[in-house]
């Protein structure tokens, strides 16, 4: 399995960098192929919202920035692993500007091969995943029709174990 790991935090040594290292790690010894993405050190402007991409760009975004390596990532993915910390209830805004430039790639409907999704965050305080698991179970699991894989959180018991559960059973 193809699977595309967009890190949003730019802690690069941080709790959510440690989360996407044992998911990769679980995940390429049990056979998948891990692509993983450090948006925070990527150039990915926010959407314009000038619907170039579902008009004469044909599903291609107006922008010409790093997003166009993720975008080439796209077709194939068959999961895709969202990682942030959280910051003022949410995601960050880097990972968020991609989310938005999502909307040329995945309008109406994600490309036939992705399938699953999963998220891994983390917080100083463990109330604080509301938002982001709105996003999650909204844009993803309900919008996309994506098979959510869980939300695993550094304030998880076992967290590490977990996700090497998780990778283990795909």
């Amino acid at each position: 399995m193809k699977i595309l790991v967009l890190n949003g935090s730019p802690r690069l040594n941080g709790n959510t960098a440690e989360m996407v290292s044992v998911f990769q790690d679980a995940a390429e010894s049990n056979g998948h192929i891990v692509k993983i993405f450090n948006v925070c050190k990527m150039n990915i402007k926010g959407c314009l919202a000038c619907e170039y991409c579902h008009g004469a760009g044909q599903g291609k975004c107006v922008q010409k920035d790093d997003m166009q390596a993720i975008y080439a990532e796209l077709p194939d993915t068959e999961m895709l692993v969202l990682a942030a910390p959280i910051y003022y209830h949410g995601i960050s805004g880097q990972l968020k500007c991609v989310i938005d430039r999502f909307y040329s790639a995945l309008y109406p409907s994600a490309p036939p091969a992705l399938k699953k999704v999963a998220m891994f965050l983390s917080s100083g305080d463990d109330n604080m995943y509301d938002g982001a698991r709105f996003s999650y179970e909204g844009d993803f699991i309900g919008y996309l029709g994506l098979e959510g894989c869980g939300i695993f959180t550094n304030h998880d018991e076992d967290v590490s174990e977990k996700i090497r559960e998780m990778a283990a059973s795909l």
